[in-house]
Parts: structure tokens; sequence; C-alpha cells
């Protein structure tokens, strides 16, 4: 089975708003690709004027196999506060790390005639997702300089969580003869590998002034 892999739009974030965002994306995403019949609820983000669908707790379910006893709510807790701790520098004050989501199933082979068996994942999805934090101090006067620059930022912040989930909705739409017949599980896995362009993002935000213009 071939692995179907969904790049997201890239997100630049103020570190306050990191959580609640990839709660917002990690749970819509599970819920969108739970293989059996889950209870919908309905999420109202504190920081943001927007709403994402999370699978509703259950004592007697789980999201994607009711063999095992997962807690969904928690593992996403989990692997956002591993992502937090992986965040690698590359700027001043910015900070950046990916998360893939990877979904797959458990298959039994059989080997020396049938005397041996093994099991392997089979990983038929990933959703990946780059992640740039910024640590600027938010401006806190009461001035309408600081109001503007703090709903910019808001605003800013909104838009880039709307247009993911936005491409998340148009993945879900497409095309899904590659997600299997059976029940199957999820991971999440945290990288800070840094690419060529975060390196040259690096360089460039840590260059010393070459020109002093002074008016």
């Amino acid at each position: 089975m071939n692995c179907k892999e969904h790049y997201l739009p890239e997100l630049e974030l103020p570190t306050v708003h990191v959580r609640e965002s990839l709660q917002a994306i990690l749970c819509t995403i599970l819920f969108i690709r739970s293989p059996g019949p889950v209870s919908p609820r309905d999420v109202e983000c504190e920081g943001f004027d927007l709403t994402y669908p999370r699978i509703a707790s259950s004592s007697n379910s789980s999201v994607v196999a009711p063999s095992l006893d997962y807690d969904v709510d928690k593992k996403v807790d989990e692997s956002i506060q591993s992502f937090l701790m992986t965040l690698s520098q590359i700027g001043p004050e910015l900070l950046s790390g990916s998360l893939t989501l990877s979904f797959f199933e458990r298959r039994k082979t059989q080997q020396l005639f049938g005397l041996v068996s093994n099991e392997e994942r089979v990983v038929w999805e990933q959703w990946h997702l780059r992640v740039v934090v910024n640590n600027t101090p938010r401006p806190v006067s009461d001035d309408s300089a600081a109001v503007i620059e703090r709903q910019r930022i808001q605003d800013t912040a909104e838009g880039m969580l709307r247009s993911v989930l936005t491409k998340i909705y148009e993945i879900a739409g497409s095309s899904i003869d590659h997600v299997p017949p059976v029940m199957y599980e999820f991971e999440i896995s945290c990288s800070k590998k840094v690419d060529d362009r975060e390196n040259v993002y690096s360089r460039v935000t840590n260059m010393p002034n070459l020109i002093n213009i002074n008016f």
C-alpha cells in the first residue's frame, strides 16, 4: 500500500496561540479520518473566532480501534507538549518544529511455513505541518499603536490557522481510495530537522547590520 502524504500550509504563530492552534488542527484531522461512527463535539477556540470538530469522549468507544483503549485527547496534548520540547532556534526570537500525524494499520504475516507470525505496521497516510513559533513580546500598553499591533498579530495568526483548516477540508473532500476498509490507528511524531530554507533564514535574521542609517 502506498502512503499518501499531505503537506499543510506553514504556520507562524505567537507563543500564546501555538497550543490551541495545534489542538484544532490535529483534532480536526482525527475527526474526519475516524473510521467508525463517532459523536462530534464542536469546540469554540478561546483565542480565535473559530470553531472546529472534536471527537466526543466516550468510555465505550475509541477513535480508531475499539480493541485499544485510546485516550485521543490525551495523545494529542502529549504530542503538542513533545513538540514544544523539540523546537529548534532559527532566529533571535523564532523557533521551528514539525509535526507528522500518521495513520496505519497492523498486519500479521506468516513466515517459515506459518510457524512464525510477525506483525507489521503499514502507514497509509501522513499529514505534515511545519510551525514557526514567534516569541517576540507583544505590546501590552493601552495606546493606539499597541492596540493596533495586538490586533494585527491576532488577525494574522487567525488567518493562518483558518487557511490550514480550509486545506484540511479540501483534502478530506478529495479521493479516499487509499483509506483502508479496516480499523486503524494513529501516531503523532515531532521533528526538529532544519532544512536549507531554515538555515538561510537563520543566517539572515542573525546577520549584523552592515549599514546604519541615521535620520
